[in-house]
C-alpha cells in the first residue's frame, strides 16, 4: 500500500514528553534535531512539553519546521483558576497545537467528555489547533463497522465545533492498554479504530470533510512498528511517548511518517 491514497493529508508526528526532561535536556534535544527535519509541507512535526519550557522552545524552533505543542489547556481565557494555563496565553507565546483529553488527564485529573469539549472549543476560539485524544474501546463498535457509528468520545469532544473549525482538529487514537506498556496495537487494530473515527467524522460533518481530518495512532509507538502502522489507509501519523525522548529515535520516526514506503536509512545522513 502506498501513501498516495492520503496525499491530501500531510503526515503528522507528535512527541509527547509528558513531565520528562529538564531545561538542559530540552536544549540538547532541539539542538540535535534542528536542521534535520523535513519541510512542514512534507511532514508536520510537533513536540509537546511542560508549560515552563514552551516559550524557550518557540524561540529555539523559530527557524525550524517544528511546532510547539502544549500538553493541556484550561477552558477559560482568563480568570481565577490557579495552576491552569490560559489558551489565550498559549497562543500569545507562539504555541500552535494543544493536546486535549489524554487518557492520563482523564485518569489522574478527572477530565470528562464535557471538560474535553470545553477545552476543544476554547482552543479553537483562540486560534490553537487541538489534538484530541481518544482512548475509547473500539471493540464495542465492531458490529457497526459498515453502519456509520458515532464513537462517543469523538462526538462529545466535537460538540459545537463547526465545519470550518474541524479542519484545524487532529484526532489521536490511543488504546488505554497500550499507553506506556511497550505493547502497541496491531496495524489492523489501529486501522479499524481509525476507520471508525473517520466514519464518525463523516456522520457528524460529511464524507468529504472526514477525508480532510488527520487521525493519529498513539500507544507504545517505536521505529520498529511505526512503518506498518503508517501504511494503513486511515492513519496519518503517530503520537509518540517514550520513543520520542531520544533524538535519534525521533528522527527515525519522522522519516518513517514522512514516507513509510522508503527503506531503512541512517539518521546521520538526513
Amino acid at each position: 500500500m502506498t501513501k498516495t491514497h492520503k496525499a491530501q493529508r500531510v503526515p503528522f508526528v507528535v512527541a509527547n514528553w509528558k513531565i520528562n526532561k529538564l531545561q538542559a535536556d530540552v536544549v540538547d534535544f532541539l539542538a540535535q534535531v534542528n536542521g534535520k527535519v523535513p519541510d512542514k509541507q512534507v511532514v508536520e512535526i510537533g513536540i509537546a512539553a511542560q508549560d515552563l519550557f514552551l516559550s524557550d522552545m518557540v524561540r529555539a524552533t523559530a527557524d525550524s519546521p517544528i511546532h510547539v505543542v502544549a500538553e493541556n489547556v484550561h477552558w477559560e481565557d482568563s480568570g481565577a483558576y490557579t495552576g491552569e494555563t490560559s489558551p489565550r496565553a498559549l497562543k500569545d507565546i507562539g504555541a500552535k497545537y494543544v493536546l486535549i483529553g489524554h487518557f492520563e488527564r482523564r485518569k489522574f485529573f478527572n477530565e470528562t467528555d464535557s471538560t474535553v469539549n470545553l477545552k476543544v472549543t476554547a482552543a479553537l476560539r483562540n486560534g490553537l489547533r487541538p489534538i484530541i485524544d481518544v482512548d475509547e474501546d473500539m471493540s464495542t463498535y465492531a458490529q457497526f463497522m459498515d453502519a456509520e457509528p458515532s464513537v462517543a468520545q469523538v462526538a462529545a469532544a466535537l460538540a459545537g465545533v463547526s465545519v470550518d473549525q474541524i479542519r484545524n482538529v487532529t484526532i489521536a487514537y490511543e488504546p488505554t492498554w497500550a499507553i506506556g506498556s511497550g505493547e502497541a496495537a496491531s496495524a489492523d487494530q489501529a486501522q479499524k479504530a481509525a476507520h471508525l473515527i473517520r466514519q464518525t467524522l463523516a456522520k457528524l460533518y460529511s464524507p468529504v470533510i472526514a477525508e480532510q481530518v488527520r487521525i493519529l495512532y498513539g500507544g507504545s509507538v517505536t521505529p520498529n512498528n511505526a512503518r506498518e502502522i503508517m501504511l494503513q489507509k486511515d492513519i496519518d501519523g503517530v503520537l509518540v511517548g517514550t520513543a520520542a525522548l531520544d533524538p535519534t529515535q525521533f528522527l527515525q520516526l519522522v522519516e518513517i511518517v514522512r514516507d513509510p514506503n522508503v527503506p531503512e536509512f541512517d539518521v546521520d545522513h538526513i
